[in-house]
């Protein structure tokens, strides 16, 4: 059998890295589509654990870009400037290109203009098979096979002194349908954090988390979040799950819910003013790998995690694409989209109260 081997990687996400052409609403003053934007779920999330790991930590976290006979330099320039821990992949064929174009109300259309590369358990290197989080984008019946298939190749490959990594798990918007309830209480009893947002955890249920004066009706999402917790308690035979479970349902402008068999707390998004807030995309994604960063370096304090996560989204929403990184501040931090994530997340945690 190997021998165990050490990295130090706090994350790694098996979503994708696309390309997006961006087409605006028809509503706004500029129609000037933005092409060749950097994008994608496993992006963002990347992003998301980027900007709260300045280096040397920024090489802890993992991601994965196939870059197809297409992929521009200046994309190529602009990853290499994060200085994180990714596997560029040279593959035949085009880069993952993605058409989104946004109408009314924030609502998005999506499609793929090229074929898509979806990520397996196999991609990782033995580097980012270290992880210590991992960040799955998929249906219920396939985070199990990511899970197994997970931990399997890093007994084999690395050996089994390795403390088992967390999961969190994003669930497919299309498949938060109450057909799948039950396939999604079997894929609890294998992650640690399950996030919908609060219409996916609403759906589940067939239930409706929008309230009418446009914002999240909250408690729908405490009864849906509790319900969702209470199936896997009695899936196990009424009693507790192995490992601490908890559910985080990200709110937009609301902020995020989290709940474990513990304890339930709201938290407040970061930007209270909606001028801030100029692209929604990725937002959730940047989120999620905050959280994850949060809970590998806060020692599996979830709550604490939250306010990481909330931190991240509210830079992936500022502006259309990615953070920006920038030359620094004064006192030589770095800065994105212009201000210090650190002092970001200062801010939230007085503004909860957390010490």
């Amino acid at each position: 059998m190997a021998q165990t081997r050490e990295y130090e990687v706090d994350f790694c996400t098996l979503g994708m890295f696309i390309i997006d052409d961006i087409y605006p609403s028809p509503s706004e003053a500029d129609q000037t589509p933005r092409l060749n934007v950097i994008g994608g779920a496993g992006t963002y999330s990347a992003i998301g654990a980027r900007v709260l790991s300045p280096p040397p930590l920024s090489s802890r976290v993992g991601w994965i870009v196939d870059c197809g006979t297409d992929f521009p330099d200046s994309i190529r320039t602009e990853i290499a400037k994060w200085d994180t821990g990714v596997l560029m992949r040279q593959r035949d064929g085009l880069t993952t290109k993605g058409w989104n174009g946004y109408g009314a109300n924030e609502h998005r259309a999506f499609k793929y203009l090229t074929p898509k590369l979806r990520l397996t358990h196999l991609d990782p290197s033995p580097e980012l098979l270290s992880a210590k989080s991992f960040h799955l984008i998929c249906s219920a019946s396939r985070s199990i096979e990511l899970v197994e298939g997970v931990l399997e190749r890093r007994g084999s490959a690395l050996g089994q002194g390795l403390p088992r990594p967390l999961f969190i798990w994003e669930p497919v918007p299309d498949l938060c349908v109450p057909s799948e309830l039950n396939n999604t209480i079997e894929a609890l009893k294998y992650i640690d954090v399950i996030s919908p947002n609060h219409a996916e955890l609403a759906s589940l249920f067939a239930a409706d988390a929008n309230a009418a004066d446009g914002h999240v009706d909250k408690a729908v999402v405490e009864e849906c979040s509790k319900r969702l917790l209470e199936g896997i308690t009695r899936s196990d035979g009424n009693n507790a799950p192995a490992h601490k479970l908890a559910v985080v349902v990200r709110s937009g402008r609301d902020g995020c819910y989290v709940r474990t068999s513990g304890n339930a707390i709201w938290f407040p998004a970061f930007h209270t003013d909606s001028s801030k807030v100029i692209d929604p995309t990725g937002g959730g994604n940047g989120f999620l790998g905050g959280l994850a960063v949060g809970l590998v370096r806060s020692g599996g304090d979830v709550y604490t995690a939250a306010l990481w996560g909330n931190v991240a989204a509210s830079l992936a929403i500022e502006q259309v694409g990615v953070p920006v990184l920038g030359p620094g501040a004064a006192d030589g931090k770095e800065t994105w989209n212009g201000v210090v994530a650190e002092e970001r997340l200062r801010e939230m945690e007085a503004r909860c109260h957390f010490s």
